[in-house]
């Protein structure tokens, strides 16, 4: 199992969530997405996986948000020097 060998339990519950790192996050959801696309969980478990799967996606946008924040563009004066940073900008 990926969880495992990422010294991750698998049954990390979702008040543990905050405690995983994006990477971690990204393995349990992607086992998450196993389990459902595999059709061998009853209803009531694969409920219950996606709920856990969507918790998981949020956390990693929200890493994924919080990364992108954290990028700074560096700013060149006319001789092409870095001058300073700004924050980086998504829209241009």
């Amino acid at each position: 199992m990926l969880l495992a060998s990422q010294g991750i339990r698998k049954d990390v519950s979702e008040t543990d969530f905050s405690q995983l790192n994006f990477e971690q996050a990204l393995i349990a959801l992607e086992e998450v997405v196993q389990q459902l696309e595999s059709g061998s969980v009853p209803l009531d478990q694969s409920i219950s996986l996606y709920e856990r799967g969507e918790k998981l996606r949020k956390l990693c946008q929200a890493r994924l948000d919080d990364a992108q924040a954290r990028i700074e563009k560096i700013v060149t004066d006319g001789d092409g020097a870095a001058s300073s940073t700004i924050p980086f900008d998504t829209d241009g």
